[in-house]
Formats: structure tokens, C-alpha cells, sequence
């Protein structure tokens, strides 16, 4: 598998691929928490180190993944249990919430394309406070303590005309926020994590990275506040499931594997540019975004 390139925004699934080809990735420490009761895996994943960064093709910084293969089955208490779950994590990461913040929350993707709309749909959810707070300060929630929320979902270039970044650059500026947290659709390498993992980073995103289609970063160096990304697989490479399951049913006919993964991908050239999602992508997409922003809420909660 030397020349077959894994696609995935998943850190996690960098560091499986890295293990599977016996390689070495100094400077990068991992973390494993498994509840049984839940069936909850979080994985805590830290490139600490330029040559780790390297190593792993991503950033210095934090990720963190929940994986909850039950997530998307319509369970309100399992729903709430993940969503606090992820508000803790959220705590943890998001710089100064001990203070006052001004936070901007960013919906990516294009809200037409159903795998892609997790971004707008969190936003059409979230609680907003800005404006309240900006005409009638803190006694329009009579807390001692709250957090001035705002929301953008800038769309995507082929109807804007502008990349993303630009647009929400422009709106940093102007309004000023402490932070900026933006949502996103993300790509797997596995089908068993689509729609049921959450990945959470403070190192920003790379908007279209997964599916081979680059966009500018929206990262602290670009935006000049800190940039927390919460993102979902929603799509997995075709390639990669015809590549799978041809190397599943080799395992089982050899007990020596053969090794022509890439002879394989070779012949798959016109799959490699495809991207699959499930059945009831819909109706995921529509769980997930109200676990992420009740997540949201719970975190960025007036008095919390």
C-alpha cells in the first residue's frame, strides 16, 4: 500500500494507517478511553512535535474523536449523553470560557447537498445571544456571566464566488471575536465510522481536504483568533470500500495477504474521484447537527 494514498480528515485514522504500516511517529502521544455502558470510545490523539506533524500530515495540536456506533439510532437519552459528553470536551479546548467570550460559530459546506449541510444546519439551531447582549447586555438573561454567541454560514465558492475563508475573515474583522469555531462535513477511511464520530481540534480545518478538493485554511494564522473545528465524516472514498473488501476476501482465501493493494487502486481510477455516503444520510445528518449544537449550547450557555 505504499502508493495508495489514505483520504481522511480523521487524525485518528491517520495514526491507524501509520500502526498498520509498522511506522514509527515520534513526537505524537495517544490517549484511549472506552465505557463500556455506552459503547463510547474517545481518543485523544496530540502531535506535539514539527516532525510528528510531519509524520501524521497534519498540524501541531489536539484531536480529539468520539466514536459512538449507536449515535445515529433515535435514542434522545444516548443523544444527550454524547452531546454532554462532547460539551465537556468543548470546555476543555475552547480557550478563556472561565471569562467572558465573544464566539462566532461557522457552518461549512453547502446546505443543497444533504452529506454536506451538517455545518449550515448546526448554525440554524444555535442559540444566539450577540445581538442580545449588544442591545440590552447581560440583564436580558439576568446571569452573571455570559457569552456573546454569533453564527455564519458562508456558503460555498460556486455560489458566493468567494472562498469561504475570505468571508469569514472579512466578518472577523469586523465583529471581533475571541474565538471562532467552525463546523464541517468531513471523510472517512472507514465505513464504520461515517455519520457516527465526531472529531474535535483546535487547529482549525482545511475545508474539501478529505475529498481532494483544497480550499483556503481557516486556522489562527489566517483568522488571527484561535479556531476550534468540530467535524463528521459523512463520506467515504469508493475506492477504498472496493479496496477493502477485495483485501478482506484475500486474507480469507491466503493466509499470507497479497500484496497488491496498489495494482488494485491502480485499476480503479475512475472510482477514486467518487465519494459514497449512507442510505439514510438525510435523516443522520439531521441527528448528528442537534447533538452537536445542543453540545454547543451546553458549552457556550449563559452563567455556565
Amino acid at each position: 500500500m505504499s502508493s495508495f494514498k489514505v483520504r481522511t480528515d480523521l487524525a485518528l485514522e491517520v495514526r491507524e494507517n501509520m500502526e498498520e504500516n509498522a511506522r514509527e511517529c515520534r513526537g505524537v502521544s495517544v490517549e484511549e478511553e472506552y465505557r463500556e455502558e455506552s459503547e463510547l470510545k474517545i481518543t485523544k490523539v496530540v502531535i506535539e512535535t514539527m516532525n510528528g506533524a510531519k509524520a501524521m500530515g497534519k498540524p501541531v495540536g489536539t484531536y480529539v474523536t468520539l466514536e459512538a456506533p449507536a449515535m445515529i439510532l433515535p435514542d434522545e437519552d444516548y443523544h444527550e449523553e454524547i452531546s454532554g459528553e462532547l460539551a465537556r470536551q468543548l470546555k476543555q479546548i475552547i480557550p478563556g470560557l472561565e471569562g467572558e467570550l465573544s464566539v462566532m460559530v461557522v457552518g461549512l459546506g453547502n446546505r443543497d447537498v444533504t452529506a454536506d449541510a451538517l455545518g449550515p444546519n448546526v448554525v440554524d439551531n444555535l442559540t444566539i445571544t450577540r445581538h442580545m447582549m449588544k442591545e440590552y447586555g447581560k440583564a436580558a438573561f439576568d446571569k452573571k456571566k455570559v457569552h456573546m454567541v454569533s453564527g455564519l454560514v458562508p456558503g460555498v465558492m460556486a455560489k458566493t464566488g468567494m472562498e469561504s475563508q475570505e468571508i469569514i475573515k472579512g466578518v472577523v474583522e469586523k465583529t471581533k471575536p475571541d474565538v471562532v469555531i467552525v463546523v464541517d462535513a468531513l471523510a472517512a477511511r472507514s465505513t464504520r465510522r461515517l455519520n457516527r464520530t465526531i472529531q474535535l481540534t483546535n487547529t482549525g480545518i482545511h475545508p474539501g481536504s478529505g475529498v481532494g478538493n483544497h480550499r483556503n485554511a481557516i486556522t489562527e494564522e489566517a483568522l488571527g483568533v484561535p479556531v476550534i473545528a468540530i467535524g463528521v465524516p459523512t463520506v467515504v472514498d469508493a475506492a477504498t470500500i472496493v479496496g477493502d473488501a477485495f483485501d478482506k476476501m484475500m486474507r480469507q482465501a491466503w493466509e499470507e495477504p497479497l500484496d497488491i493493494q496498489d495494482e488494485l487502486m491502480a485499476g480503479l481510477g475512475e472510482l477514486y474521484n467518487m465519494y459514497v455516503t449512507g442510505k439514510d444520510v438525510d435523516y443522520e445528518i439531521k441527528q448528528i447537527s442537534h447533538i452537536i449544537c445542543d453540545a454547543l449550547n451546553s458549552a457556550l450557555e449563559a452563567g455556565a
